[in-house]
């Protein structure tokens, strides 16, 4: 298995990047989060999963180990393909399908484009007590609240200035990742500001 693609970014597209890495052009589906978070031309890497069918070897990237991790537990339930998965991570942020699934928000989730009413009650029926693990673990981790209350403030307050909610959620989320959860509310803001 391919784990990830590290090279750079030949090409982007809201639906697939190239990726050149010495030469070579490696084609990946991506949803639409990562795309949003891709630099053009610049060096990136992507956490992969390597899809093999009989006619096809299809790779898909995530910008965040999380996005592969809720790919990887969505395309888990039966008649919820790849390309479905995909589908989920472009309406729906990794917290937005976490809380949806832990508070069993049928609605939510059937708002994606080709989800019914039963895959909804299956992915949250299949994944519920995954992701509550999940998240008990992760917050017997998690530094302190203040990171939390910060990341809300400056999401609030990229909101007022103009930003889609879940655009500001997603850069909030890769500058934590890449410049740590110890960023001020003003460092985050600036932080954001430059990147949009």
């Amino acid at each position: 298995m391919i784990a990830y693609i590290d090279g750079k970014l030949a090409y982007k597209d809201p639906s697939y990047v190239i990726i050149d890495v010495n030469g070579v052009g490696y084609q990946i589906r991506i949803p639409l989060s990562t795309y949003s978070a891709l630099p053009a031309g610049e060096r990136c890497r992507l956490q992969t999963y390597l899809h093999i069918k009989e006619d096809a070897h299809t790779l898909y990237g995530f910008s965040t180990s999380a996005e592969k991790e809720t790919f990887l537990h969505l395309i888990s339930i039966s008649g919820v393909g790849p390309n479905t998965g995909l589908m989920i991570l472009s309406s729906l942020s990794v917290e937005e399908i976490q809380q949806a699934i832990v508070r069993e928000d049928v609605r939510t989730i059937q708002h994606v484009k080709g989800i019914g009413a039963k895959t909804a009650q299956r992915i949250i029926l299949e994944l519920k007590d995954k992701i509550k693990k999940e998240a008990l673990l992760a917050d017997a981790a998690a530094p302190a609240a203040a990171h939390n209350t910060n990341r809300a403030e400056a999401l609030s307050a990229l909101v007022t200035l103009g930003f889609a909610k879940n655009v500001a959620e997603k850069t909030l989320d890769a500058i934590i990742k890449r410049e740590g959860s110890t960023l001020s509310v003003e460092e985050l803001i600036k932080f954001a500001l430059k990147s949009s």
